[in-house]
């Protein structure tokens, strides 16, 4: 591309940000004097772009407000950081409700793209793989996630309509703290004004969602992510479960997320506390530790690591039989490759 149209498409992309852009700073962007900068820019309105001028000390350019430009020009950078976000945003299940968003913005995507780079991208899309498993994902809808995220960054409440886990319709004023991905889900986590205290609700249960009056604060130092991982770790399940785990708690908050258990340091270890639908599965997850443990509750747990371990040393009895059928059934692993309880419900209404 010749230079000096490369430029006056430079001097057009800076423009695209919005606002106004002084001659100054436009010329030491683009690398030209103040002089070619005005010239640039009437080039940009003679081909039909509405570039606006002020005069003054702090005069310069900007587009004219609502103005909608012809489809973005990427680098091929651009465009494979684009191409990646798309792929990884869906596996992760950050995509909105409408499941065909992410299919279409790539496809428009690839529309655009020169016929060398689309090729390649291509190639990357069918030979990608990920080392984790894909996410079970319950989207919310793209209004009640623009709405959310605009009142929590301009700290003005919301009312909304609530659908709780046991199918209780409530409406609900909240004072958005913050926005939280986690495992698959939104959350929003705030006040709420009916209870007066701090609470959960996962972004696929609301229905409608509108701006209210007035403004709020959110108190100094408050987490939204740790708020959300510790009610998703304080979930009632089926079990209450306490182990001492003879390790350092370093080590063990490395192995051991959060949002899976609570980790305390003890005398001769840790205290892990959490919660389990089922003890065959926790049982797996000490044994998957590889760290001596003792159980403090329930009796029950222990009964399951017995069972496990007579399990075990079936697999070693009949490890010359490649084509037996394992005994031990399966399981839902961690990152680490642990088989934890599952933590998928937060604390909410």
């Amino acid at each position: 591309m010749a230079k000096p149209l490369g430029r006056v498409l430079a001097l057009l992309e800076i423009l695209q940000q919005g606002g106004w852009m002084t001659i100054p700073d436009l010329a030491r962007r683009i690398g030209v004097d103040e002089r070619t900068v005005r010239r640039y820019a009437a080039q940009l309105s003679d081909i039909g772009i509405p570039v606006e001028s002020r005069r003054g000390r702090y005069g310069g350019y900007r587009l004219a407000p609502g103005y909608k430009l012809p489809p973005l020009m990427f680098t091929d950078d651009e465009a494979v950081a684009v191409v990646l976000g798309l792929a990884a945003g869906r596996r992760a299940g950050m995509a909105p409700a409408d499941s065909t968003a992410v299919d279409s913005a790539t496809a428009k995507l690839r529309r655009v793209l020169p016929a060398a780079l689309a090729r390649r991208t291509d190639a990357l899309l069918a030979t990608i793989d990920f080392t984790g498993p894909a996410r079970r994902s319950a989207p919310p809808g793209t209004e009640v996630l623009l709405v959310l995220a605009e009142a929590a960054r301009d700290r003005h409440p919301v009312r909304l309509s609530y659908t709780s886990w046991h199918g209780r319709a409530s409406e609900r004023d909240l004072d958005p703290y913050g926005l939280v991905f986690h495992a698959g889900r939104w959350y929003v986590t705030g006040r709420d004004h009916t209870s007066r205290e701090v609470r959960t609700f996962r972004l696929d249960r609301i229905g409608t969602v509108c701006a209210a009056e007035g403004t709020f604060e959110v108190p100094a130092g408050f987490d939204p992510t740790g708020h959300v991982i510790s009610g998703l770790a304080s979930v009632p399940y089926a079990h209450d479960i306490s182990v001492r785990l003879h390790v350092d708690l370093a080590e063990a908050q490395r192995r051991i997320p959060p949002a899976v258990a609570t980790l305390t340091e003890v005398d001769d270890g840790v205290r892990l506390t959490t919660r389990a639908e089922r003890l065959d599965g926790a049982a797996q997850m000490l044994a998957g530790l590889g760290w001596p443990f003792t159980i403090e509750r329930p009796d029950e747990l222990r009964n399951q690591v017995r069972l496990l371990a007579a399990r075990l040393l079936t697999c070693v009895d009949t490890n010359d039989h490649p084509n037996a059928d394992s005994p031990l059934p399966p399981s839902t692993a961690s990152p680490t490759g642990t088989p934890w309880p599952r933590a998928d419900e937060p604390t909410c209404c």
